[in-house]
């Protein structure tokens, strides 16, 4: 009876080194991407801090129409701001799959050279997305 091993490729390392390169440069413009959204969210929380105190003016003229208009629009972008939390939990998963994909081509396919640590990857996510949602309606997102 022979012995099962499990299948392999043989890839040359400047290729593996191409790809992990590539890895770690998309885990970059996804940590880039990351902070354009928080950015986006900080201003979105200033102008809801504006819009605020010109509801408290408004509601002092007693003018109910624009009263409820602007808090119907206040509302909506409130789904907005659970928006950025959904796209942000998805950019900080797929870095994580893309560092453990990059670690592990690593500890794969290249030695330690001599003196060096072997490098101790974080563990794949388990799940293969943290959130579950695919629309923007008000009420429709599933965080987790």
């Amino acid at each position: 009876m022979t012995p099962q091993t499990s299948p392999s490729v043989s890839l040359p390392v400047n290729l593996v080194a191409d790809l992990q390169d590539s890895l770690l440069m998309a885990m970059t413009d996804l940590k880039r991407l990351e902070g354009l959204l928080d950015h986006a969210t900080g201003n979105l929380l200033e102008r809801f801090s504006t819009a605020n105190h010109a509801l408290g003016n408004l509601a002092a003229s007693k003018d109910t129409d624009d009263l409820l208009s602007i808090r119907h629009s206040l509302h909506q972008a409130v789904t907005e701001l659970q928006f950025h939390d959904m796209a942000t939990q998805l950019i900080v998963h797929t870095g994580k799959v893309l560092q453990g994909c990059a670690w592990k081509l690593a500890d794969e396919t290249m030695e330690a050279e001599e003196g060096e640590m072997a490098i101790t990857p974080d563990p794949m996510p388990d799940r293969p997305s943290p959130v579950t949602q695919n629309e923007m309606d008000a009420g429709s997102i599933d965080l987790f």
